[in-house]
Protein backbone atom coordinates (compact mmCIF):
# COMPACT_ATOMS: atom_id res chain seq x y z
CA UNK A 1 0.00 0.00 0.00
CA UNK A 2 2.75 2.37 0.64
CA UNK A 3 4.74 1.72 -2.41
CA UNK A 4 1.26 1.89 -4.39
CA UNK A 5 0.67 5.72 -2.55
CA UNK A 6 4.36 6.85 -3.66
CA UNK A 7 3.93 5.53 -7.10
CA UNK A 8 0.62 7.47 -7.43
CA UNK A 9 2.04 10.60 -5.59
CA UNK A 10 4.83 10.34 -8.97
CA UNK A 11 1.57 10.48 -11.38
CA UNK A 12 0.55 6.62 -12.43
CA UNK A 13 -2.63 5.96 -12.51
CA UNK A 14 -4.11 3.79 -9.92
CA UNK A 15 -3.93 0.45 -11.58
CA UNK A 16 -0.61 0.97 -12.80
CA UNK A 17 0.99 1.76 -9.28
CA UNK A 18 -1.20 -0.91 -7.43
CA UNK A 19 0.71 -3.54 -10.06
CA UNK A 20 4.04 -2.56 -9.82
CA UNK A 21 3.56 -2.33 -6.37
CA UNK A 22 2.72 -5.93 -6.10
CA UNK A 23 5.10 -6.94 -9.09
CA UNK A 24 7.99 -5.72 -6.58
CA UNK A 25 6.23 -7.02 -3.36
CA UNK A 26 5.92 -10.45 -5.07
CA UNK A 27 10.05 -10.47 -6.20
CA UNK A 28 11.20 -9.45 -3.24
CA UNK A 29 9.34 -12.15 -1.00
CA UNK A 30 10.24 -14.85 -3.82
CA UNK A 31 13.87 -14.05 -3.12
CA UNK A 32 13.33 -13.81 0.19
CA UNK A 33 11.48 -16.89 0.01
CA UNK A 34 14.45 -19.05 -2.11
CA UNK A 35 17.10 -18.05 0.29
CA UNK A 36 14.66 -18.97 3.27
CA UNK A 37 14.53 -22.54 1.65
CA UNK A 38 18.64 -22.79 0.85
CA UNK A 39 18.68 -22.59 4.29
CA UNK A 40 15.82 -24.84 5.38
CA UNK A 41 17.62 -27.37 3.17
CA UNK A 42 20.81 -27.08 4.97
CA UNK A 43 19.18 -27.26 8.52
CA UNK A 44 17.43 -30.71 7.23
CA UNK A 45 20.88 -32.32 5.92
CA UNK A 46 22.61 -30.87 9.38
CA UNK A 47 20.15 -32.32 11.63
CA UNK A 48 19.96 -35.56 9.85
CA UNK A 49 23.72 -35.66 10.30
CA UNK A 50 23.61 -35.11 14.06
CA UNK A 51 21.24 -37.46 14.66
CA UNK A 52 23.50 -40.43 12.96
CA UNK A 53 26.59 -38.41 14.73
CA UNK A 54 28.05 -37.05 11.54
CA UNK A 55 28.91 -33.13 10.73
CA UNK A 56 27.11 -32.85 7.80
CA UNK A 57 28.08 -30.08 5.26
CA UNK A 58 30.72 -28.32 6.76
CA UNK A 59 33.19 -26.69 3.67
CA UNK A 60 32.13 -24.50 1.47
CA UNK A 61 31.49 -21.37 3.70
CA UNK A 62 31.81 -21.04 7.13
CA UNK A 63 30.29 -23.58 8.66
CA UNK A 64 28.82 -25.08 5.74
CA UNK A 65 26.39 -21.79 5.10
CA UNK A 66 26.85 -21.67 1.20
CA UNK A 67 26.56 -25.67 0.64
CA UNK A 68 23.02 -25.54 -0.69
CA UNK A 69 24.06 -22.48 -2.84
CA UNK A 70 27.05 -23.88 -4.69
CA UNK A 71 24.70 -27.45 -5.09
CA UNK A 72 21.94 -25.00 -6.88
CA UNK A 73 25.02 -23.80 -9.10
CA UNK A 74 26.30 -26.87 -9.77
CA UNK A 75 22.57 -28.06 -11.33
CA UNK A 76 21.83 -24.84 -13.12
CA UNK A 77 25.24 -25.75 -14.91
CA UNK A 78 24.54 -29.30 -16.10
CA UNK A 79 23.37 -30.19 -18.87
CA UNK A 80 19.94 -31.01 -18.72
CA UNK A 81 19.54 -34.84 -20.59
CA UNK A 82 16.26 -35.84 -22.40
CA UNK A 83 15.02 -39.50 -22.87
CA UNK A 84 14.90 -39.74 -26.80
CA UNK A 85 11.34 -41.74 -26.24
CA UNK A 86 9.79 -38.85 -23.48
CA UNK A 87 7.27 -36.48 -24.41
CA UNK A 88 9.62 -33.34 -24.37
CA UNK A 89 7.04 -30.67 -24.31
CA UNK A 90 5.56 -32.38 -20.87
CA UNK A 91 8.73 -33.58 -19.32
CA UNK A 92 10.05 -29.94 -18.91
CA UNK A 93 6.67 -28.49 -18.51
CA UNK A 94 6.21 -30.72 -15.55
CA UNK A 95 9.08 -29.33 -12.83
CA UNK A 96 8.23 -25.96 -14.01
CA UNK A 97 4.26 -26.86 -12.85
CA UNK A 98 5.54 -28.01 -9.66
CA UNK A 99 7.24 -24.91 -8.14
CA UNK A 100 5.57 -23.00 -10.05
CA UNK A 101 2.47 -23.83 -7.99
CA UNK A 102 4.44 -24.58 -4.77
CA UNK A 103 5.02 -20.94 -4.65
CA UNK A 104 1.84 -20.00 -5.76
CA UNK A 105 0.32 -21.10 -2.31
CA UNK A 106 2.51 -18.78 -0.19
CA UNK A 107 -0.06 -15.63 -1.74
CA UNK A 108 -2.27 -16.10 0.77
CA UNK A 109 -0.04 -16.95 4.07
CA UNK A 110 -0.14 -14.19 6.50
CA UNK A 111 3.24 -13.53 7.87
CA UNK A 112 2.26 -11.04 10.88
CA UNK A 113 -0.41 -8.77 11.10
CA UNK A 114 -1.00 -7.35 7.87
CA UNK A 115 2.02 -9.10 5.59
CA UNK A 116 0.05 -10.65 3.34
CA UNK A 117 0.42 -10.76 -0.38
CA UNK A 118 -3.45 -11.70 -0.83
CA UNK A 119 -5.69 -11.20 2.15
CA UNK A 120 -8.73 -12.44 0.52
CA UNK A 121 -11.30 -14.18 2.55
CA UNK A 122 -11.23 -16.85 0.93
CA UNK A 123 -7.92 -17.81 1.46
CA UNK A 124 -8.62 -21.45 2.99
CA UNK A 125 -10.05 -22.43 -0.34
CA UNK A 126 -6.99 -20.86 -2.61
CA UNK A 127 -4.68 -23.31 -0.87
CA UNK A 128 -7.53 -25.89 -1.35
CA UNK A 129 -6.87 -25.13 -4.85
CA UNK A 130 -3.44 -24.93 -5.23
CA UNK A 131 -2.84 -28.27 -3.11
CA UNK A 132 -5.14 -30.11 -5.33
CA UNK A 133 -3.34 -28.70 -8.48
CA UNK A 134 0.05 -30.21 -7.07
CA UNK A 135 -0.16 -33.67 -8.19
CA UNK A 136 -0.50 -32.66 -12.03
CA UNK A 137 3.55 -31.80 -11.74
CA UNK A 138 4.22 -35.37 -10.55
CA UNK A 139 1.70 -37.05 -12.62
CA UNK A 140 3.09 -35.18 -16.01
CA UNK A 141 6.52 -35.71 -15.26
CA UNK A 142 6.21 -39.31 -14.61
CA UNK A 143 3.90 -40.15 -17.56
CA UNK A 144 6.39 -37.93 -19.93
CA UNK A 145 9.17 -39.76 -19.19
CA UNK A 146 8.09 -42.85 -21.22
CA UNK A 147 9.28 -45.00 -18.32
CA UNK A 148 7.90 -47.88 -16.04
CA UNK A 149 10.05 -47.04 -12.40
CA UNK A 150 8.40 -43.09 -13.02
CA UNK A 151 4.83 -44.10 -14.25
CA UNK A 152 4.65 -46.13 -11.23
CA UNK A 153 5.53 -43.92 -9.01
CA UNK A 154 3.22 -41.26 -10.71
CA UNK A 155 0.26 -43.20 -10.21
CA UNK A 156 1.77 -44.13 -6.19
CA UNK A 157 1.81 -40.25 -6.08
CA UNK A 158 -2.07 -39.85 -7.16
CA UNK A 159 -3.03 -41.83 -4.49
CA UNK A 160 -1.34 -41.09 -2.20
CA UNK A 161 -1.54 -37.13 -2.29
CA UNK A 162 -5.39 -37.75 -3.04
CA UNK A 163 -5.76 -39.69 -0.17
CA UNK A 164 -4.17 -37.34 2.51
CA UNK A 165 -5.80 -34.14 0.96
CA UNK A 166 -9.19 -35.45 1.98
CA UNK A 167 -7.81 -35.66 5.49
CA UNK A 168 -6.31 -32.53 5.60
CA UNK A 169 -9.50 -31.17 4.54
CA UNK A 170 -11.82 -32.53 7.05
CA UNK A 171 -9.02 -30.99 9.87
CA UNK A 172 -9.35 -27.56 8.64
CA UNK A 173 -12.91 -27.57 9.02
CA UNK A 174 -12.45 -28.26 12.52
CA UNK A 175 -10.55 -25.26 12.28
CA UNK A 176 -12.52 -23.13 10.51
CA UNK A 177 -15.90 -24.41 12.50
CA UNK A 178 -13.85 -23.03 16.08
CA UNK A 179 -12.48 -19.94 14.33
CA UNK A 180 -15.60 -18.78 12.10
CA UNK A 181 -13.88 -17.44 8.78
CA UNK A 182 -12.19 -18.89 5.87
CA UNK A 183 -9.54 -15.84 5.94
CA UNK A 184 -6.01 -17.16 7.19
CA UNK A 185 -5.40 -13.66 9.18
CA UNK A 186 -9.21 -14.15 10.71
CA UNK A 187 -7.80 -17.20 11.93
CA UNK A 188 -5.06 -15.98 13.19
CA UNK A 189 -6.82 -13.53 15.73
CA UNK A 190 -9.20 -15.99 16.96
CA UNK A 191 -6.47 -17.15 18.41
CA UNK A 192 -5.65 -14.77 20.46
CA UNK A 193 -7.43 -16.17 23.84
CA UNK A 194 -5.59 -19.93 23.22
CA UNK A 195 -3.85 -21.41 20.49
CA UNK A 196 -5.68 -24.23 18.68
CA UNK A 197 -3.25 -26.64 19.25
CA UNK A 198 -4.07 -26.62 23.27
CA UNK A 199 -7.62 -27.28 22.72
CA UNK A 200 -9.87 -29.94 21.71
CA UNK A 201 -8.07 -29.89 18.31
CA UNK A 202 -4.87 -31.58 19.52
CA UNK A 203 -5.34 -34.58 17.63
CA UNK A 204 -6.40 -32.74 14.52
CA UNK A 205 -2.83 -31.01 15.26
CA UNK A 206 -1.25 -34.14 15.26
CA UNK A 207 -3.21 -35.54 12.11
CA UNK A 208 -2.05 -32.52 10.26
CA UNK A 209 1.24 -33.27 10.91
CA UNK A 210 1.32 -36.35 9.60
CA UNK A 211 -0.56 -35.47 6.80
CA UNK A 212 1.89 -33.14 5.74
CA UNK A 213 4.66 -35.67 6.06
CA UNK A 214 2.38 -37.77 3.31
CA UNK A 215 1.33 -34.59 1.43
CA UNK A 216 4.81 -33.98 0.79
CA UNK A 217 6.13 -37.41 0.57
CA UNK A 218 8.76 -37.23 3.41
CA UNK A 219 10.11 -39.97 5.10
CA UNK A 220 8.20 -42.49 6.56
CA UNK A 221 5.99 -41.45 3.61
CA UNK A 222 8.32 -40.90 0.49
CA UNK A 223 7.44 -43.82 -1.52
CA UNK A 224 6.96 -42.12 -4.51
CA UNK A 225 10.93 -42.35 -4.45
CA UNK A 226 11.36 -45.28 -2.88
CA UNK A 227 15.14 -46.07 -4.19
CA UNK A 228 14.64 -49.67 -3.12
CA UNK A 229 11.91 -50.01 -5.34
CA UNK A 230 11.79 -47.44 -7.82
CA UNK A 231 14.98 -46.20 -8.49
CA UNK A 232 14.44 -42.74 -7.14
CA UNK A 233 10.36 -42.63 -8.93
CA UNK A 234 9.20 -40.09 -10.73
CA UNK A 235 12.29 -38.15 -11.00
CA UNK A 236 14.85 -40.73 -12.66
CA UNK A 237 14.92 -39.40 -15.83
CA UNK A 238 15.82 -36.16 -14.47
CA UNK A 239 18.86 -34.01 -14.15
CA UNK A 240 20.35 -30.62 -14.26
CA UNK A 241 17.80 -28.08 -13.39
CA UNK A 242 14.26 -29.55 -14.56
CA UNK A 243 15.30 -31.95 -10.98
CA UNK A 244 16.50 -28.73 -9.31
CA UNK A 245 12.74 -27.52 -10.02
CA UNK A 246 11.08 -30.60 -8.21
CA UNK A 247 13.46 -30.52 -5.51
CA UNK A 248 13.19 -26.93 -4.62
CA UNK A 249 9.36 -27.40 -4.89
CA UNK A 250 9.59 -30.31 -2.45
CA UNK A 251 10.86 -28.23 0.06
CA UNK A 252 9.01 -25.51 -1.04
CA UNK A 253 5.55 -27.17 -0.30
CA UNK A 254 7.04 -27.99 3.38
CA UNK A 255 7.79 -25.21 4.70
CA UNK A 256 4.49 -23.83 2.67
CA UNK A 257 2.73 -26.67 4.88
CA UNK A 258 5.24 -25.70 8.16
CA UNK A 259 3.61 -22.27 8.03
CA UNK A 260 0.18 -23.31 7.47
CA UNK A 261 0.08 -25.37 10.59
CA UNK A 262 1.29 -22.35 12.23
CA UNK A 263 -1.39 -20.49 11.10
CA UNK A 264 -4.17 -23.21 12.20
CA UNK A 265 -2.88 -24.44 15.28
CA UNK A 266 -0.20 -22.44 16.80
CA UNK A 267 -1.13 -18.91 16.38
CA UNK A 268 0.76 -17.75 13.58
CA UNK A 269 2.66 -14.33 14.97
CA UNK A 270 0.91 -14.11 18.03
CA UNK A 271 3.42 -14.60 20.99
CA UNK A 272 3.08 -17.14 23.19
CA UNK A 273 0.84 -15.39 25.88
CA UNK A 274 -1.23 -18.20 27.85
CA UNK A 275 -2.22 -15.22 30.66
CA UNK A 276 -4.32 -12.56 31.22
CA UNK A 277 -2.17 -9.38 30.44
CA UNK A 278 -2.69 -7.93 33.85
CA UNK A 279 -0.84 -11.46 35.47
CA UNK A 280 2.57 -10.55 33.99
CA UNK A 281 2.63 -7.04 32.65
CA UNK A 282 6.39 -7.15 32.40
CA UNK A 283 6.81 -10.41 30.44
CA UNK A 284 3.48 -10.02 28.36
CA UNK A 285 4.87 -6.66 26.87
CA UNK A 286 8.05 -7.87 26.57
CA UNK A 287 6.74 -11.01 24.09
CA UNK A 288 4.57 -8.09 22.08
CA UNK A 289 7.07 -6.47 21.31
CA UNK A 290 9.27 -8.94 19.50
CA UNK A 291 7.91 -8.36 15.85
CA UNK A 292 5.03 -11.34 14.87
CA UNK A 293 6.89 -11.99 12.08
CA UNK A 294 10.06 -13.66 14.23
CA UNK A 295 7.33 -16.08 16.17
CA UNK A 296 6.04 -16.80 13.23
CA UNK A 297 9.18 -17.86 11.85
CA UNK A 298 9.69 -19.73 14.86
CA UNK A 299 7.25 -21.81 14.87
CA UNK A 300 7.65 -23.11 11.14
CA UNK A 301 11.08 -24.09 12.45
CA UNK A 302 9.98 -26.02 15.35
CA UNK A 303 7.17 -27.86 12.87
CA UNK A 304 10.18 -28.39 10.36
CA UNK A 305 12.45 -29.45 12.72
CA UNK A 306 9.80 -32.31 14.02
CA UNK A 307 9.50 -33.18 9.78
CA UNK A 308 13.51 -33.32 10.11
CA UNK A 309 13.82 -35.89 12.87
CA UNK A 310 10.98 -37.80 11.89
CA UNK A 311 13.28 -38.50 8.56
CA UNK A 312 15.90 -39.26 10.63
CA UNK A 313 13.94 -42.36 13.09
CA UNK A 314 10.78 -43.99 11.81
CA UNK A 315 11.34 -46.55 9.16
CA UNK A 316 9.20 -46.45 5.83
CA UNK A 317 5.98 -47.38 5.82
CA UNK A 318 4.62 -49.94 3.46
CA UNK A 319 2.46 -48.99 0.28
CA UNK A 320 -0.66 -50.80 1.99
CA UNK A 321 0.63 -49.48 5.53
CA UNK A 322 0.02 -45.96 4.40
CA UNK A 323 -3.15 -46.09 3.04
CA UNK A 324 -4.78 -47.96 5.64
CA UNK A 325 -3.85 -45.21 7.93
CA UNK A 326 -4.98 -42.51 5.11
CA UNK A 327 -8.38 -44.12 4.57
CA UNK A 328 -9.13 -46.29 8.07
CA UNK A 329 -7.72 -43.99 10.72
CA UNK A 330 -7.10 -40.60 10.19
CA UNK A 331 -10.32 -40.03 7.67
CA UNK A 332 -12.95 -41.49 9.86
CA UNK A 333 -10.96 -39.19 13.01
CA UNK A 334 -10.92 -36.08 11.39
CA UNK A 335 -14.74 -36.62 10.30
CA UNK A 336 -15.85 -37.60 13.69
CA UNK A 337 -13.93 -34.77 15.01
CA UNK A 338 -15.98 -32.36 12.88
CA UNK A 339 -19.02 -33.44 14.83
CA UNK A 340 -16.89 -33.47 17.91
CA UNK A 341 -16.54 -29.44 17.25
CA UNK A 342 -19.24 -28.52 15.81
CA UNK A 343 -21.36 -29.41 19.37
CA UNK A 344 -18.11 -27.92 21.24
CA UNK A 345 -18.62 -24.54 19.50
CA UNK A 346 -22.84 -24.75 20.04
CA UNK A 347 -23.56 -26.15 23.31
CA UNK A 348 -20.18 -25.74 25.20
CA UNK A 349 -18.58 -22.63 23.60
CA UNK A 350 -21.58 -20.17 25.64
CA UNK A 351 -21.02 -21.88 28.96
CA UNK A 352 -17.44 -22.09 28.75
CA UNK A 353 -16.16 -18.67 27.51
CA UNK A 354 -17.95 -16.86 30.37
CA UNK A 355 -16.40 -19.17 32.84
CA UNK A 356 -13.26 -18.60 32.20
CA UNK A 357 -13.59 -15.13 31.50
CA UNK A 358 -14.61 -14.91 35.17
CA UNK A 359 -12.11 -17.45 36.20
CA UNK A 360 -9.28 -15.61 35.00
CA UNK A 361 -10.87 -11.66 35.86
CA UNK A 362 -10.98 -11.04 32.18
Amino acid sequence: MFLTNVLQQLGLPYAWAWTIAQVVLIGVFEVVLLVSIAFFLLADRKIWAAVQMRRGPNVVGVFGLLQTFADAFKFMFKEPVIPAGANKVIFMLAPLVTATLAFAGWAVVPLADGWVVADINVGVLYLFAISSLGVYGVIMGGWASNSKYPFLAALRSAAQMVSYEVSIGFVIITVLVFAGSLNLSAIVHAQEHGWYAFSILFPMFVIFFVSLLAETQRPPFDLLEAESELVAGFMVEYSSTPFLLFFLGEYVNIVLLCAVGSVLFLGGWLPPVFWPHDWLPGLTAFFYAVPGILWFLLKICFLFFLVAMVKAFVPRYRYDQLMRLGWKVFLPTSLAWVAVAGAWVVFVRPVWDPFFARLFGG
